[in-house]
């Protein structure tokens, strides 16, 4: 069955950066727009980068210029670098195809200390 696994959170001050890794396994993402999606806490998940299959991205306007969506098919992974970062970027971060659903992963913690 297809199973995705999130991984690359942590604690960082405002101003770091990490890079996010999202490993799908059980079906080929290939050929499905990807997206990258967080939850704050106490807040419902919103939408932060997507990237078709043709690599097109796309981002929230919170995140525009700080953070960039990439994939390599070959090795099922969607990656998300986060630059700049501020404390509201604080949540559980997690992905998933665009347009159709698998099962959510775990997601992965980011926590910017001020």
């Amino acid at each position: 069955q297809v199973q995705v696994v999130e991984s690359g959170g942590g604690l960082v001050q405002a101003g770091g950066s990490l890079r996010l890794s999202c490993v799908v396994s059980g079906t080929s993402v290939s050929f499905n727009a990807m997206a990258w999606y967080r939850q704050p806490p106490g807040k419902q998940r919103e939408l932060v980068a997507a990237i078709t299959s043709g690599s097109r991205t796309s981002y929230a306007d919170s995140v525009k210029g700080r953070f960039t969506i990439s994939r390599d098919n070959a090795k099922n992974t969607v990656y998300l670098q986060m630059n700049s970062l501020k404390p509201e970027d604080t949540a559980v971060y997690s992905c998933n195809a665009r347009y159709v659903t698998y099962p959510w992963g775990q997601g992965t913690q980011v926590t910017v200390s001020s």
